[in-house]
């Protein structure tokens, strides 16, 4: 391709980053300027002769790394539409979300070829082993226009079925360049991914934010606390992004360190620019927690898979525990009720999103399309209130608020209540059908080490803390709660339990 052509604003970025370090996994290290060369490898094999892939979508299974930016890359450059898959997925959702999005090629590398390569050969797909891709002759690339697609990601099914959500290069140029101006990204920023990379978190917030900015993005083949600390008490590392469940081994991590390294801990964690939380609900002991321990107050924000980044804390001013913040940069909020009746402070409604980051549809699914939007603004079914400016996100509307005995209940504030139990570790709230109350407050707890906990001791404990409707009448308690791979309380599966 001559340079001089118009291209895709990433890989334009990319190329005036040139020779400085883009990524660095378990292979070594990569400069931008062989991403661009291995990506057009990648796209020029894709195309295979053919002028453009015309959106055609290609699935690809790829561990974190130098690779699996190239594949990405390779993808968009040809022209298609990239559909990454979970590494931890199962055969029969891997043969959902290929068959759902209707991939008609898929990559893959030599540490998932036993899973991927059978797979494509089952449903008739073109596969391509990422090592097998050489030299090639020089291709003629295609002008992508930013209107057109470019990704398509899973939703996380925590509530129903995962559906396809498109979005094209303009919503990913947007959710990026947002991203960039409220968390003041940099070519000084050094930040390690630890996020499976078939999510918005991983994807965009981390990977495309450091490239795009020109920094560095160490990738971790898989999360290990004790080598995530490791990092962090290097001192190259800037900024770092994670789920609840994360920060939640990093403490335990500490916790089981001599006195002496959880000094040197501390201290190096205080060092970094920048510690964010996201994807999940980050109750306000463990914030306070890691606030003890690394010197941070974490920035939480809220966002979703359809819409990237809504809402954000603000990076040089306060951050208030439990609340997610003010609308970013070019996002546009509002709250309201069912009517679709717009809501004043104090009021819980929910959350609608417009502006150029909101995905373009859900792919072969246009009614679910249509009933998605109401005049223009994205219904993301999560219920909030704003207070003194600032939003507070008490839960998804279908399944964390509860409604028991004619009380709206939010399952999120119950679940930040027991965290402050002593023996509780982790915990999930969920509502369980009742014939006199329409739902029970339903608790799932997994405890700490040498405790043990009953549901009276609990109910005696909450007095003080709770409204007594508001109170646990069911109490189970696990080794484990079920999650999903990016960390996230599946409560379907905890309803399922209790039943």
């Amino acid at each position: 391709m001559n340079p001089t052509q118009t291209e895709l604003p990433f890989i334009a970025r990319a190329r005036s980053h040139g020779a400085r370090v883009a990524i660095f996994d378990t292979n070594g290290c990569a400069t931008y300027e062989r991403l661009l060369a291995v990506s057009e490898r990648v796209a020029a094999r894709l195309l295979d002769g053919r002028k453009d892939l015309d959106e055609a979508r290609v699935a690809f299974l790829i561990a974190p790394g130098t690779a699996w930016v190239a594949a990405l890359w390779g993808i968009w450059r040809a022209g298609g539409v990239a559909v990454p898959l979970a590494l931890a997925s199962t055969r029969p959702e891997l043969e959902y979300y290929v068959s759902d999005s209707g991939a008609e090629t898929m990559l893959y590398d030599s540490s998932t070829a036993a899973m991927a390569r059978p797979l494509a050969e089952a449903l008739g797909m073109k596969a391509i082993a990422y090592e097998e891709i050489g030299p090639i002759a020089p291709a003629e690339l295609p002008v992508v226009s930013l209107d057109r697609r470019a990704m398509i990601i899973f939703t996380s099914g925590t509530t129903n079925k995962p559906k396809g959500v498109v979005t094209t290069h303009a919503n990913i140029t947007a959710q990026i360049t947002t991203l960039i101006e409220a968390w003041e990204w940099s070519d000084n920023d050094r930040t390690l991914l630890t996020l499976p990379l078939h999510h918005v978190h991983g994807i965009i917030n981390v990977t495309s934010c450091a490239l795009w900015a020109g920094a560095v993005c160490e990738m971790m083949a898989r999360f290990d606390a004790n080598a995530v600390w490791e990092r962090i008490e290097s001192g190259k590392l800037t900024v770092f992004m994670a789920v609840p469940t994360i920060y939640l081994r990093l403490i335990s991590s500490w916790e089981a360190a001599s006195v002496e390294r959880r000094r040197e801990m501390s201290l190096a964690a205080g060092k970094l620019r920048l510690m964010v939380s996201g994807s999940a609900a980050l109750p306000v002991p463990v914030l306070e927690r890691w606030r003890a321990i690394g010197g941070h107050t974490l920035l939480e924000r809220y966002g979703m898979t359809e819409i990237g980044m809504a809402l954000s804390n603000s990076y040089g001013g306060e951050r208030l525990p439990g609340c997610v913040g003010k609308p970013l940069p070019g996002v546009e909020v509002q709250l309201v009720n069912e009517q679709g009746e717009l809501l004043g402070e104090g009021v819980p409604g929910e959350i609608e999103v417009k502006g150029p980051s909101v995905f373009r549809e859900y792919w072969n699914r246009p009614d679910a399309t249509r009933e998605a939007f109401r005049e223009g603004w994205f219904r993301t079914g999560d219920t909030a209130v704003v207070e003194k400016g600032v939003y507070r996100i008490l839960g998804r509307t279908s399944i964390d608020i509860l409604k028991s005995g004619g009380h709206k209940l939010s399952a999120l504030e119950i679940e930040e209540a027991l965290l402050g139990h002593p023996a509780i570790g982790e915990c999930a709230v969920v509502g369980i059908p009742d014939e006199e109350w329409g739902q029970r407050v339903a608790a799932m707890v997994v405890l700490r080490a040498g405790t043990e906990l009953e549901l009276d001791s609990l109910r005696t404990w909450a007095r003080d803390r709770m409204a007594p409707y508001k109170m646990p009448s069911v109490l189970k308690v696990v080794e484990a709660l079920p999650r999903n791979a990016m960390g996230k309380t599946v409560k379907s599966e905890v309803v399922k339990l209790f039943s």
